[in-house]
Formats: C-alpha cells, structure tokens, sequence
C-alpha cells in the first residue's frame, strides 16, 4: 500500500499485485480487526484499485475480504464509474473484479479510438465509413459510452479536440442503438399501445447525448398520477383507481367515475402544476420532446395529448388518440360498451387547451373548417409517431441557423425508418446528402449512397426518373470537377494575403494556455474547418475569431490538433515559441 497507483483512464489493474511484505506486527494488528472494521477501511475511498490489489495478496484473511464479487471492489466500481451503477440490479451476482477490468480495457480502447479519430479526420467531415472501427467493438457497448461521456466531462476547455470527436462517436453510436429499437418497437403487433415508449425512442433519437430513458420519464409521469389520485381521493374517497397498484392498471367502465379522474387530472396539470399549451413558442421542436414537456410543463398539441393518455389509461380512463387535421385531439367515449358507435358517441379532449372538453362541432370551430367523419377516428402507435417526426420533419426544413441540418436529418431518418419507400423523402434526403457532402473525393462512401438512395427511388417511382437523372448527373458531374481540382497547394508566407501569418513550418512551439510542445507542419490563413467544428470549439470566443491564421499541428503525444494564432503579433526566434490558444 506504500506506493500509490496513478488514478487514471490510464491505469490498469493487474489480476494479482505483487506481495507486499510488511512488518509482521502492522499485518496482525490490521488482520485482528472485525471484518465490519476492516472493510470499512478498505471502502473508505483513501485506496486506489491498485492498492486493493496489493492488499488482497498478503494474506488469506484479506484476500477473502476483497473477494472479486464483494463490497470492496464493488466500492471500487462505484467510486470510478458512479453513472454506470444504475445498469446493474442489487439482486444481480457481480463479478466486480472482472467488471473493473473490462470496464477498464473499454476506456482505453475509447481513448484509443478517439485518438484515431483526432489524427485521421482533423481536416475533414468524419466519412460515413469513418466508424467502421466503432461497430466492431468487444465488450459492453455502455463501457464506451460512458468512457466517452467521462471524455466530455472533462473539466474547462481541456482536450477539445477529444472533445469534438468523443461527441460524434457518442452521437454516432447511440443513434443507431436507438433507431435499432424503434425499427424493432415499430415490428410491434397494431394493439400494442405503448405512445410513450415510441414518444420516448423519437426523443432519445434527437437527443442522443442527453440522459434520457423510459423509466425516468415513466417515473416522473407517476409522481404526477400520485398527485391526481391525491386530488381524487378528496372527491371520492373509495374510487377504484386508488386501488391500482404502481404499474398496473384496468379500465374502468362508468363513465362517472372516469369523469372524476379527468376531473382530477385537470386540476393537478394545469392548475397545481401549472402545465400549458405553448402558444408564446409554437414552432420549438423542444415543444416535441417528451422530456422537455415535463421540465418546461409545456409542448404542442400532440405532445401535450400523449401526456395526459398516459396518465388518463394508468387510471383507468380509457382515451383514445384522434389524428385531428391542424390540432391533434383525444376522444372519450360516452356510448354503451358493445354499441354500434359514431363520431357523435364521443367527447373530444383538447389537451393543448387545459384538457377541454369539446363536441363534433366544437372541433371544427377549433379549426375553422368542416372535415369528414374519417378524421374522427382513432389512430395507433405508428400514426401518432408519424405525425410527431412530421412536425419535426418541418420543423428541420425551416431551419435557418444550423447549417449542420441536424434537426432534418435526424427527422429524415426517423420517417424513413417508419415508411422506408416515401419517395419524395428519399429524394430530399439524396440532396441533403449531396449538400452536405462538401468533399467528395474525402468521402466518396456519401457519394455512393446518393446513388444508392436514388437508384431505389427510380425503382419505386420510375416516374421520378426527371429528378432522378438530374441528381445523378449533378453528383457525378461534381465528382468530375473535384478531380479537377486536386492539386498541390502552394502557400507562400511571404505572400501579401498571408502577411498575417507569423509562425513558419518546422517550427518547435509551446502551447500558450495548455502547456503542451508541438510543431507545425501546415497552416491556413484563415480557419478552414466547418461551421459545426468552429460552434462546437467555441471559436467565436477568441480574439479574432476565425478570422486570423490557423495552424496544423504534431503534439508530443502523437496527436495532430488545428491551433488558432491569437494575438501574439512577434516573429519567434529559432527553438521555442508560444501558441496563444487552439484544441
């Protein structure tokens, strides 16, 4: 225990440390301690990993206590990976040792790929077969997730290069985790009636570096139904839904006492907690987002509507989702259980409006026009899920700020993974593709599923064939001009555009604020990286901004990393200079 083991993603533990020999009077007046004594000490969090390894060889009673399924290296994991806890059930048998380990090996095999990433792709878009090496992972997918995560966190404005490549792999790879499981939620027989799971899977999707999940949100759901049967049990001490256990629920038949429920539910929403319609931000995607309706207590009419289903159907009240044109609706019905049924049986609940209840006519003066009786109907979980992608889907095309697109790409993929053969989708996702290829002899993989995209169009549709052809021979004919184009730069700093350029090549320098050596092999006038690169380094916050030279660096730890000049305005002599700031 003398020597103290560097506590870092670095540090690896060995199966079995070397055995100590410590003075045989320290080992026995440790040893005669209570267990309950000693493994407090050995979980009092003043001992690394390493030392537990050392103390678990001097003796038989000590190597019992760290035993690799007990509470000291349990103590262990937990102190090191605190977020990954959550993944694991108090009645599971752990082997804690091992988990560490492998817990262990992931982290550098994130750093390493992060690493990667930093020297292939500092100078372009990561290509979209850029994560080939991500997807041939062993081990838990959650350990590299949370070493990336622990990547992130980082404190201040160290590593950040690291950073922005840890924030794709991790947006990377939990897209497609999440769109593998609503494909498989969307396989689903039509009676399965799970909108807020789906709701859930959409959120997650667009917000893939948040911590979202469905049991958080479900959990938060439930203290709002504890608060309704609170409320409901002032107006009906022996209502049957305050026998409903957590988790379980049934219909109940009298239209009375559902009417309490809604009764309850209306005041606990939007009087007590004050939930309400965003009129004030309408078009705010966030308004979509399950788990920021709850936060902010305010969302669109569909989101609102999924909101008060869910809590309505743990109580027994058996709502009914309604794809209403402009203004999506519930509806409760009032006829007899096993009767022939119209439009007219039914009260229609407008969420968005502090759970109004209104009739046919009603509806349409919500609107302000007359609609079949079709649009009446109740619709199920892929329809509800269809017309929520749908809003962000225009909520992505009206984008202005973002040039990314990421909010349309995301909805892009999202529709197309529910309706695969949308043509007109697939052709605005060939143009934002090609759009967003930029480079296409840097990654020539976009190109080819452009063409991909288009070829399945022209099968679908072959009345397409105009749009088409036109992309097909606007992406080749783009593919021709870059060819053109390759060619060796030459950049002279000598040059008048580039008299601002005060550092040459080959230059040894020292990085101003990180402290870290390196040397140029390159630079640029100005920033050359994209828009997303520029916002995610908060390059706007230097002086100059992206408007001053930028240059290509090889740092001691092998890295390759883009620095901004700043404001230094002296030559530097031959050794060592200063960098002001960069990544």
């Amino acid at each position: 225990m003398a020597a103290a083991a560097i506590d870092s993603a670095m540090e690896v533990v060995p199966a079995l440390a070397e055995e100590a020999a410590p003075e045989a009077a320290g080992l026995s007046c440790l040893v005669n301690l209570p267990g309950e004594v000693l493994e407090y000490i050995l979980c009092s969090g003043s001992l690394t990993a390493a030392d537990i390894g050392r103390v678990s060889s001097t003796c038989r009673r000590l190597r019992e206590l760290c035993q690799s399924s007990g509470k000291v290296w349990k103590e262990q994991f937990r102190v090191r990976w605190p977020s990954l806890m959550k993944h694991y059930s108090p009645t599971d048998y752990v082997n804690w040792l091992e988990e560490y380990k492998v817990r262990q090996k992931a982290g550098l095999e994130a750093r390493k790929i992060v690493a990667s990433f930093s020297k292939r792709f500092f100078s372009e878009h990561v290509p979209c077969n850029g994560f080939s090496d991500i997807e041939n992972l062993e081990g838990p997918e959650i350990f590299f997730e949370d070493e990336l995560v622990c990547i992130l966190n980082m404190e201040g404005r160290k590593a950040l290069t690291w950073k922005y490549y840890a924030k794709k792999i991790l947006y990377y790879l939990r897209q497609q985790k999440i769109l593998n499981n609503l494909k498989a939620f969307l396989q689903q027989p039509d009676d399965y009636e799970s909108y807020l799971e789906g709701a859930v899977y959409i959120d997650q999707y667009c917000n893939p570096l948040s911590d979202i999940s469905l049991r958080d949100i479900q959990a938060q759901i439930d203290s709002i139904v504890e608060l309704v049967c609170k409320t409901l049990r002032g107006i009906n001490s022996r209502h049957p839904s305050l026998a409903f256990k957590a988790g379980e629920s049934s219909m109940i038949m009298e239209i009375e006492l559902q009417s309490q429920v809604l009764d309850a539910m209306n005041y606990v929403l939007y009087d007590q907690l004050k939930f309400k319609g965003n009129r004030m931000d309408y078009y705010n995607a966030l308004n979509l987002y399950m788990h920021q309706v709850l936060i902010r207590r305010t969302g669109i009419p569909i989101s609102m509507s999924l909101l008060y289903l869910t809590i309505a159907r743990q109580l027994g009240v058996p709502l009914e989702p309604v794809n209403f044109p402009s203004h999506f609706l519930l509806r409760w019905c009032q006829g007899a259980e096993g009767a022939t049924l119209d439009i007219f049986d039914y009260i229609y609940i407008d969420a968005f409006g502090k759970g109004k209840q209104l009739t046919v006519k009603e509806c349409e003066y919500l609107i302000g026009q007359h609609v079949t009786a079709a649009l009446y109907g109740v619709v199920n979980v892929k329809k509800v899920l269809q017309r929520m992608v749908g809003n962000l889907l225009s909520l992505g095309k009206r984008e202005g700020i973002d040039q990314s697109y990421q909010l349309l790409r995301d909805s892009l993929d999202l529709y197309l993974a529910m309706y695969p053969d949308q043509v007109q989708l697939l052709l605005l996702q060939a143009r934002l593709y090609f759009h967003l290829g930029i480079w296409p002899e840097k990654s020539f993989c976009l190109v080819l599923k452009v063409l991909d995209i288009l070829q399945h169009i022209q099968t679908l549709d072959p009345g397409q064939h105009g749009a088409v052809g036109y992309l097909v021979q606007h992406t080749l004919e783009h593919i021709e001009r870059k060819k053109e184009e390759v060619g060796v730069e030459v950049k002279l700093r000598s040059h008048e555009k580039h008299r601002d350029v005060c550092y040459a090549i080959g230059l040894i320098m020292k990085h101003k604020r990180y402290g870290y050596n390196c040397v140029i092999y390159g630079w640029d006038p100005t920033c050359m990286m994209g828009h997303e690169w520029i916002r995610n380094m908060n390059v706007h916050s230097l002086p100059h901004g992206h408007h001053q030279p930028f240059y290509n660096v090889l740092v001691e730890d092998g890295s390759c990393r883009y620095a901004a000049q700043g404001d230094t305005g002296s030559r530097p002599g031959p050794g060592r200079s200063h960098m002001p700031r960069s990544n």
